[in-house]
């Protein structure tokens, strides 16, 4: 396959940046790296839903200029991708193994998104500060896995108390990768199509379902 080459020393910098993010989420974490013309989008997981049809799931979208089109749809783990950029340059060379974790079958429509109305930074980062504490509280050190993916689904799964309200997920999910702005006007868009719900800042996307 030929390399992935971005734009430019930038992105490669911002997309280090916003990989490593993804992997104090998940250390053996994923990356499906999906290059249309030249434009390449960026999926991590946030959180991986339960069930059969991975409700709660929680997806990080970045995207990135390219220097040359191409096509290609991959999916490979972090660390592999952050190793080749920590050597410099704008390449990504192709992974030699990739890998097919649950979310990546699970991909969200690229067209009819409705607008649904714009919530404050401020308030999804408070949201999310309160779902972290309450996670932490409510699971001390030697808490079950299971009791923890129990309460964890149950935090981030409910709607935040914002107007209009959105998944609690999707404001841990902007501010886990570094989406939400300082700037007291900031505002996030939010969009949804069918079972999906998109937040998006001039930082990134999260995409919940």
């Amino acid at each position: 396959m030929t390399p992935l080459r971005l734009a430019d020393a930038e992105s490669a910098a911002d997309l280090t940046t916003y990989l490593t993010r993804a992997k104090r989420l998940d250390e053996g974490g994923d990356v499906r790296l999906q290059a249309v013309g030249s434009v390449l989008a960026a999926w991590t997981c946030v959180l991986p839903g339960r069930g059969l049809g991975s409700t709660g799931l929680v997806l990080g979208l970045r995207t990135y200029a390219l220097a040359e089109a191409s096509s290609m749809d991959t999916t490979v783990l972090l660390s592999a991708v952050t190793d080749r950029l920590a050597r410099g340059g704008t390449q990504i060379e192709q992974p030699p193994v990739t890998s097919q974790p649950t979310w990546r079958a699970l991909t969200p429509p690229r067209s009819g998104w409705e607008p649904v109305g714009v919530v404050a930074d401020a308030k999804l980062l408070a949201a999310a500060r309160a779902g972290i504490a309450e996670v932490a509280e409510g699971a001390p050190e030697g808490s079950g896995a299971s009791a923890v993916a129990d309460l964890r689904s149950r935090v981030w799964g409910r709607p935040t108390s914002t107007i209009p309200p959105v998944p609690a997920g999707t404001a841990f999910g902007l501010h886990a990768l570094g989406f939400l702005r300082p700037d007291a006007d900031a505002r996030a868009q939010i969009h949804t199509v069918g079972p999906w719900t998109r937040v998006a800042t001039d930082r990134g996307f999260v995409l919940a379902r």
